[in-house]
């Protein structure tokens, strides 16, 4: 009887959803800049200085897309997120962070911000947020 060579039904599988994995965490990326190029030059604007602070901030955060916005994720789960004024015609962008978050603070704490402009205190304040929500 001859030995079978190769791998099994379970090692392709097991390969391939590896691949989706890495896949999904390239394009994760590509996703989210996709996102931005669909704001308003303002909101674009200000995204990407979001999308830059949360990188420098919290690395390991993986850059996705998350009901079309930019979101940044631990373990598959959004930690924050960035969501452009359009989106439900609102007079300001927002920086959102999920429970998923390391923010708690006493028994309530802001999870929600408006912006409208980013100054230098802002984000020097955000990137504080983002470092204690991944703390």
């Amino acid at each position: 009887m001859a030995e079978k060579t190769g791998f099994t039904a379970e090692e392709k599988a097991a390969m391939r959803a590896r691949a989706r994995e890495l896949k999904a965490a390239a394009d994760g990326e590509s996703a989210v800049f996709a996102a931005l190029e669909e704001m308003s030059p303002h909101d674009r604007a200000l995204g990407e200085r979001i999308h830059a602070i949360v990188k420098e901030s919290a690395p390991d955060l993986t850059p996705k897309t998350w009901y079309g916005m930019p979101a940044y994720a631990r373990d598959g789960k959004v930690v924050c997120f960035f969501r452009n004024a359009e989106k439900f015609k609102e007079r300001y962008a927002m920086l959102g962070f999920n429970d998923s978050a390391s923010l708690d603070e006493g028994s309530m704490w802001p999870v929600a911000f408006a912006l409208k402009e980013l100054t230098a205190a802002d984000e020097k304040r955000i990137r504080a947020l983002v470092k204690k929500a991944v703390s």
